[in-house]
Order: structure tokens, then sequence, then C-alpha cells
């Protein structure tokens, strides 16, 4: 998920993966494989950049601090299987 700001100043959370294309027309439009367009406040150049680093921390399997799971000890991992 990449966060960009709507024309009229309203911050916007779009999902990276259904970006189709971006284009350069006076104002950013992002185009979704639903067939969704959005103008955006961004540069093509800043929404790409947004979405090479959401790519890069999706694949090195990086998360957010909040979505990290506690590990738990091998003791409680394997009586949890057993249930």
């Amino acid at each position: 998920m990449i966060k960009v700001t709507r024309i009229n100043g309203a911050p916007l959370v779009v999902n990276a993966e259904f970006i189709e294309f971006i284009e350069p027309t006076p104002d950013t439009v992002i185009s979704l494989t639903t067939g969704k367009k959005m103008m955006v406040r961004e540069t093509v150049d800043e929404v790409v950049e947004r979405v090479i680093e959401y790519r890069q921390r999706a694949g090195s399997g990086q998360r957010p601090p909040a979505a990290k799971r506690r590990e738990l000890p091998a003791e409680e991992t394997i009586q949890a299987s057993k249930a």
C-alpha cells in the first residue's frame, strides 16, 4: 500500500499491486486494474518511487512494527499445534 494525496488534499492509501499505469496529464492520474482512476497531487516520479519502496519492503519481508507477530516459546508452539 502506498500513501498519496487526492487533488482536493484528502489523503488516500492505494494498493500498489493494482496500479496498471500512471499518466502525467496536467494532474497525475493513477489507473487501477479494477478500472478506477484517481487524480493525485504527487508527480509520476513520486508515485513510482513509492511503489518501488513498497515492493522493496514487501520483498524483504519487512512488516510495519504493529503487524509483527509475537514469537511463542518452542514449548507453547508444540502445544498449540497439537490442539
